[in-house]
């Protein structure tokens, strides 16, 4: 595996800090514990120690149903965090590829990225976290196999719990980022080992599979030849024991389309057609020919393969069967091969994969079997001789060879599936808060358009209020309208009737006065009340009536201060009260309290 290149810095990080600052300040989610109301800065509960306390057990429940479990207030802020922290991690480990037990002690550092989410949001993914979290792409082909690279990993994710125990303890991330260095550097000492390691193992792996090629290859062809035949066991026995290594030799040293694959394997008919009677007894003049060349050739194809020389006595036997035969005599037979020699017919068909097949998967990760079982495995390198998978570890050690028709068979039964691509944290935590932020965008439309609606409510019944309002002004003004105008009329009728009853009395008053003036005869007394110019009452005596101008002169006792009053005005002054006729006074007095009557029962 390639060294793992460090992701840069994130040129979105202020906008995806801000995103997160809004979903912890205004998203809501179902069934979890908000507070109800404002919380007061003293009812906060203090969660630093409890996350602490958890993250020390390496507890595996959710932050989210931690909070649920107990009935303690949280802030809004709080709660969020929790589910921030949870959504986050548990994206990141479902696309990150990584084995199970190894996802399941990465998952609790969702104690951790809460309590930093609601301590400071804007450092939260602080590099160090966020780098540190990418870089166990290295080990997605771990498995929990016990050996001594997986115990190795077990050991340092156990450091990695102690530096974020002292987070928690001093509040601050200096103690994760010293530990995040030093991961580095043993990072990169690893990478280099398992880079020399795999080129090792390659060679070694390439010179065993071209070995192996040539002996089973050999076996095969040996194997083909000689499988359900009857031969005389001399040359069964040299073709086992002499031209079954040179045949090896021959595929090991040029493969199986030089000259030496076709004389090899040409000779070694002519030994079987030599042996088995029933292919060569009818044809005895070749038996002859062939008989007579097959030893030169013999010794002239194992010189130019072998670098040691025959054995002196390896073709006695051939020989002397060659020799029985061309006497006619029948050799005698037995089995050709025996129970120990195995051999694999594949070997002389197999076809390399096409090269697009082998691009999809080569230097891949594949994993086999389910859950915490499963069992990861690298495809390093395809052995091109014996066209077999070279399987490693994520260390470079060698977990074994595999043909790759088994390979393509178990890909199809899905016995072996590859892993994921890789998803770094940055952009899990990126799309995790883009689509929270989606939600809570729909959760503030839907605040904002309950808002408007409950503005419009109100507003509708401001306005049926003051319409109500107005209508009640209204019908009170109407009212009002109609009392004043019903009290002007009554006002306008009793002030008719008593103007009508005035001039009624003043006719009733002027005629009572007039009769009193008509009645009043010569010599008839008048007393004019005292004013305040004359406060001492003035008695006249009637001495004259002139009737043509209608005026009636008075004196006094003494018969001078002659007085003339027209009737008109002497009729005025005894209805004002200014003079009485004294001669009809009593009749008059009456006359007045008549008319007096009848006004105050008018009035009643």
């Amino acid at each position: 595996m390639s060294q793992q290149t460090k992701p840069s810095a994130n040129p979105g990080s202020s906008a995806l800090s801000q995103s997160i600052a809004e979903l912890l300040a205004g998203i809501r989610i179902p069934d979890l514990p908000y507070p109800v109301g404002q919380v007061e800065p003293g009812q906060a509960k203090d969660w630093r120690p409890l996350l602490q306390s958890c993250w020390s057990e390496q507890r595996d429940e959710s932050v989210t149903s931690l909070l649920k479990s107990l009935e303690l207030t949280w802030t809004v802020r709080q709660v969020n965090s929790a589910f921030l922290a949870d959504r986050v991690m548990d994206a990141f480990l479902a696309t990150s590829g990584l084995h199970p037990v190894l996802a399941a002690k990465v998952a609790r550092l969702r104690f951790f990225l809460a309590w930093r989410l609601d301590q400071d949001c804007d450092a939260a993914f602080a590099d160090s976290l966020r780098d540190w979290l990418d870089s166990l792409v290295e080990w997605r082909g771990w498995s929990d196999s016990g050996g001594r690279s997986a115990r190795a990993l077990l050991d340092q994710l156990e450091q990695m719990v102690v530096s974020v125990s002292a987070c928690f303890e001093y509040g601050q991330m200096a103690p994760f980022e010293d530990f995040a260095s030093q991961w580095d550097v043993d990072s990169q000492k690893r990478q280099e080992q398992i880079t020399k390691l795999r080129q090792r193992l390659l060679v070694t792996e390439q010179g065993a599979a071209r070995q192996r090629r040539a002996d089973q290859t050999s076996r095969a062809v040996i194997g083909r030849a000689l499988q359900g035949r009857q031969l005389p066991p001399p040359i069964s026995e040299f073709i086992r024991e002499h031209w079954c290594p040179l045949v090896r030799q021959v595929v090991w040293r040029n493969g199986i389309e030089g000259d030496d694959w076709k004389h090899a394997s040409k000779l070694l008919e002519w030994l079987v057609w030599i042996g088995d009677p029933t292919l060569s007894e009818r044809s005895l003049d070749r038996l002859y020919q062939v008989g007579e060349q097959i030893g030169d050739r013999i010794l002239a194809v194992w010189q130019r393969v072998q670098e040691r020389p025959l054995p002196q006595h390896a073709l006695a036997g051939v020989e002397a069967v060659i020799v029985s035969r061309l006497r006619g005599e029948t050799p005698a037979l037995a089995p050709a091969l025996d129970e120990r020699f195995e051999f694999d017919l594949s070997w002389l068909g197999f076809q390399p994969p096409q090269e697009d097949q082998l691009t999809q998967v080569i230097q891949q990760w594949f994993v086999e079997g389910e859950g915490a079982s499963e069992q990861r495995r690298y495809f390093f390198a395809l052995l091109e001789d014996t066209c077999e998978v070279l399987w490693t570890n994520g260390s470079g050690v060698k977990l074994g060879l595999m043909p790759w028709r088994d390979f393509m068979a178990a890909r199809q039964a899905g016995r072996l599936r590859p892993l994921p691509p890789l998803n770094r944290f940055q952009d899990v935590a990126g799309k995790t808060v883009t689509q929270l932020l989606g939600v809570f965008q729909q959760q503030r439309q839907q605040r904002e358009k309950a808002a408007c609606e409950a503005r419009e409510r109100a507003e509708m019944l401001r306005r049926k209020v003051e319409a109500a309002e107005a209508r009640k002004r209204e019908e009170l003004a109407a009212r009002e309208a109609e009392r004043a105008r019903a009290e002007a009329e009554e006002a306008a009728k009793r002030q008719a009737e008593e103007e009508a009853e005035r001039e009624r009395v003043e006719r009733e008053l002027t005629a009572a006065a007039q009769h009193a003036i008509d009645n009043l005869k010569l010599g008839g007394w008048i007393a004019i009340e005292p004013t305040p110019d004359h406060p001492e009452a003035v008695r006249l005596k009637l001495a004259v009536r002139l009737n043509a101008t209608r005026k009636l002169v008075f004196v006094d006792r003494l018969g001078l201060n002659r007085t003339e009053y027209p009737e008109d005005d002497l009729v005025t002054d005894i209805v004002a009260g200014r003079i009485r006729v004294l001669s009809s006074s009593a009749e008059f007095d009456d006359t007045l309290s008549r008319v007096v009557g009848r006004i105050r029962v008018g009035r009643n």
